[in-house]
């Protein structure tokens, strides 16, 4: 089989860790936290911002609506690289790893555009794909079918030659109808693992 010819990482929970709950828990309380997530559907607010609303209006709009948790709501904007923190070394280093053996590295992310602009200076690992592929930009957030497509038509690489990495499965199975290579990442290690058996990385090049 012929090696990819492109490796797509996402971003959070790939790249940085993605995980809001964790951070309530850690600011409000989990009974708190769980309150306010059965109150307010915050992943689908995210979702809206995600497909291309702008940041700060859509979080504080929805402050306004559930006013019993506007400062919680808040923290959203307020504090979100609190939110997308920390990153996870191991995959950053992968990535590094890829790039220098010459291998093109694109990102497909489900990221707001205001927030993926504010977030270029200070994870500067996002500035070192040769293409990002970011839904608040395309206007379609993943697992839609046509944010793959829209992949394809722009980079002109065929789907079985390009190996995408995302931790939800809904995503990974979306990729894979399409024909791409999919690995479903749980850790950086087993990812390196997968671009060893590719042939894109040595062991040693891959830190395994």
């Amino acid at each position: 089989m012929l090696q990819p010819q492109a490796v797509i990482f996402d971003i959070g929970n790939v790249l940085t860790r993605w995980q809001p709950e964790a951070f309530y828990d850690r600011v409000i309380g989990a009974d708190r936290r769980r309150a306010l997530f059965a109150a307010v559907d915050l992943h689908h607010m995210n979702d809206l911002v995600d497909a291309g609303a702008p940041f700060q209006a859509t979080i504080y709009a929805w402050a306004d609506r559930f006013a019993d948790w506007a400062p919680e709501i808040r923290m959203w904007h307020d504090r979100w690289f609190e939110l997308a923190s920390p990153r996870i070394d191991g995959s950053i280093a992968l990535q590094r790893a890829l790039r220098a053996k010459g291998v093109p590295v694109f990102a497909l992310t489900n990221f707001g555009r205001d927030t993926f602009a504010a977030a270029l200076p200070k994870m500067p690992f996002l500035q070192d794909f040769d293409r990002s592929y970011v839904s608040g930009v395309m206007g379609v957030i993943k697992p839609d079918p046509q944010i793959f497509q829209m992949v394809e038509d722009d980079c002109g690489i065929a789907p079985d030659r390009l190996l995408f990495t995302d931790d939800r499965a809904d995503n990974i199975t979306a990729a894979a109808r399409r024909g791409w290579r999919t690995h479903q990442f749980e850790s950086w290690q087993g990812w390196a693992a997968r671009l060893v058996a590719e042939g894109l990385l040595s062991k040693e090049e891959a830190g395994i």
